[in-house]
């Protein structure tokens, strides 16, 4: 992914930590919307499964949003 060297410097990362946390919120994001699980997101994310659960409170994501979404309707 090519990202201009001016965010690479505001953000004060070198582009594969920059690629990394892009793709980890890509992962959070998608998985919020729905669109993904738990698991494909966190293949996304490069991460194990755990760990993006564990990591979706710095997103301030409920890890089983969609799961309590299921209950809720009766899908469950």
């Amino acid at each position: 992914m090519d990202v201009p060297e001016t965010v690479l410097l505001a953000e004060k990362a070198d582009e594969a930590s920059f690629a990394r946390e892009l793709r980890t919120l890509a992962a959070v994001k998608l998985y919020e919307l729905g669109r993904l699980s738990s698991g494909r997101a966190a293949e996304l994310a490069g991460m194990s499964r755990v760990e993006f659960l564990l990591a979706l409170g710095r997103y301030k994501v409920f890890p089983f949003e969609a799961e309590l979404q299921d209950l809720e309707r009766g899908d469950a």
